[in-house]
């Protein structure tokens, strides 16, 4: 039940940091390297882009109200929904498109033909209908939380989980590693997200925890530790688009390795975390 942009809020921090070392990481890992850029590729891609798309300010005009509307703090679905009329209007009025073609695009993704077959590549997305897989496993997550809260099954792992917690740093780094052990068990994101959530969330009540607080913790540690695991959904995609093995780019996805780990040391340092025991007033730290 967290607000979106609260949750947004409460993630800065730890982003930040994680971010922060990532970058910094591959400055080092850039500066021990040699090589150069390949001019060839770079004029194809110039070349393929400007023979089969008409470039102006104007293409920018979704990106621009997407942007503009979100960093103003209005909800996300009209906000993703103002976007994407912006760029069916961009596709009719810049690109020449007439507007059916423009709804197609939205609905079955863009079938590009540049005469570059890495732009195409680049280009080629699956629109809506290219989505209803991952909203299938949203449905599905969200139904199987439904049901396993229903059935009582979310008590008894809340209250056996409850044991061992005492003081609500324990319950924020608890709820890191349960979204991880959801992500290595089930194999996708939104299970990580979602069953955590679902299971803990009144114990956060007890510990007087806001929701943000949950759903930093599964975030930071759920969301982008999925494509460390080979079996992973998500591990499986980037393996098959960079087509470069889970376990071969792990150590260089440096972020997702890192973000679990900020987590858990602002977590036992108390860096924003309130300090409380069970049915206490939240001290927030300094």
């Amino acid at each position: 039940n967290t607000p979106l942009y609260d949750h947004i809020y409460r993630m800065r921090t730890g982003t930040a940091i994680a971010f922060g070392i990532t970058v910094a990481l591959f400055a080092l890992l850039g500066l021990q390297t040699s090589g150069s850029v390949p001019g060839g590729q770079i004029a194809e891609i110039q070349s393929a882009v400007a023979s089969s798309y008409s470039l102006s300010l104007l293409a920018f005009l979704p990106l621009v109200l997407t942007f503009g509307l979100a960093l103003r703090g209005y909800p996300a679905l009209p906000t993703l929904v103002v976007g994407a009329i912006a760029g069916a209007l961009t596709s009719v009025v810049v690109q020449g498109h007439d507007f059916v073609a423009a709804w197609e695009v939205f609905i079955g993704g863009t079938e590009p033909a540049t005469g570059s077959e890495l732009v195409n590549e680049l280009l080629n997305v699956g629109g809506l209908t290219g989505s209803a897989w991952t909203i299938t496993v949203v449905v599905a997550a969200l139904s199987l939380g439904g049901l396993l809260e229903r059935t009582g099954v979310l008590a008894v792992l809340a209250h056996h989980l409850s044991k061992g917690v005492g003081s609500s740093r324990g319950l924020i780094a608890g709820t890191g590693l349960s979204a991880i052990a959801i992500n290595v068990l089930t194999a996708q994101q939104y299970m990580s997200i979602v069953l955590p959530g679902m299971t803990l969330r009144n114990l956060y009540d007890e510990f007087s925890l806001d929701s943000d607080e949950l759903s930093r913790a599964v975030e930071a540690a759920g969301t982008p530790t999925g494509a460390l695991i080979p079996w992973h959904a998500g591990g499986v995609y980037m393996a098959s688009v960079t087509g470069v093995g889970t376990l071969e780019y792990a150590p260089f996805y440096l972020f997702g390795l890192l973000s679990p780990v900020v987590l858990f040391l602002m977590t036992l340092t108390g860096v924003g975390v309130p300090s409380t025991t069970r049915f206490d007033q939240p001290q927030h730290a300094d």
